[in-house]
């Protein structure tokens, strides 16, 4: 198994390969792809994570066929010219497309249902002895933004995250393998994202490593009077310095360096000595 080291919390680089994801959607094909994921790489990523399907709010699905048509290259491409073990995620709920992406170099995989629309997906993770991102979300991305409703968003995102760890484990996936991720934007309303954020420690307390992906959500757009996703760059950095301090060990984000500045300064305000 490709191990993560947590030493210090870890900057996950946004590669979307996609013509409707709601920031970069669009942007990048095969070759502009793969020197993106080099130029996230030399700002200090220390994970790449490819999609070929958008998770944004009444996104459209995308086949398996097409996914692996737009991904699989560009995986290919980076595992050749990424140094031996250098993390590579595929963003996906599908085991046939996870399957044939680790074929073709990913080491990790990134799964927004938590392993409940694939059946097969926990079993190949365990198989394959990777690491797994286990998110909540609340409905679908068609519908998940269709007034979603908490009693209690964290203690309810937290019982959700147990029952998928337990699933996970009994289909053979290793306790160090896992990462939590409290679905920031899925399936919650601005409210439900704050009270998320300022209470990251209970999700904590499970036990397992949190990935924080905000990276210019617009519950931030909402709060900063700000409308285009690349006007959020700041507040993106404002919640990767209190995700540290909440003890957060990898943040998903588009901007590298400009996080990976936040996460440093903040690591070394946490740990009270400078950052190496």
């Amino acid at each position: 198994m490709v191990m993560l080291s947590f030493s210090r919390p870890l900057i996950m680089g946004i590669l979307n390969l996609t013509p409707d994801s709601f920031s970069d959607g669009g942007r990048y094909e095969t070759t502009s792809a793969v020197n993106r994921a080099m130029e996230m790489v030399a700002e200090g990523a220390d994970i790449i994570d490819i999609g070929g399907e958008s998770t944004r709010p009444q996104a459209s699905r995308v086949s398996a066929a097409e996914q692996k048509r737009r991904v699989l290259q560009t995986i290919q491409i980076l595992r050749e010219r990424l140094p031996e073990g250098f993390p590579i995620s595929i963003d996906t709920t599908l085991s046939e497309v996870a399957r044939d992406a680790i074929d073709a170099g990913a080491s990790m995989i990134n799964d927004v249902s938590a392993g409940r629309e694939d059946p097969e997906m926990l079993g190949l993770a365990g198989s394959a002895d990777i690491p797994l991102v286990l998110m909540h979300m609340q409905g679908t991305p068609e519908t998940m933004q269709h007034a979603p409703v908490y009693r209690d968003v964290v203690s309810e995102v937290k019982a959700f995250l147990e029952q998928r760890i337990e699933a996970a484990l009994r289909a053979g996936v290793k306790p160090e393998a896992l990462l939590l991720d409290p679905g920031i934007g899925f399936g919650k309303q601005k409210r439900h994202n704050l009270e998320l954020l300022a209470d990251l420690q209970q999700i904590g307390e499970l036990g397992y490593p949190l990935l924080l992906g905000v990276s210019r959500k617009r519950f931030m757009g909402a709060i900063s009077n700000q409308t285009q996703p690349e006007q959020l760059i700041p507040a993106t950095c404002a919640c990767t310095a209190l995700g540290v301090m909440a003890g957060v060990k990898v943040f998903r984000v588009h901007d590298v360096w400009q996080n990976r500045q936040a996460l440093d300064v903040a690591w070394a305000i946490r740990n009270n000595n400078s950052f190496q």
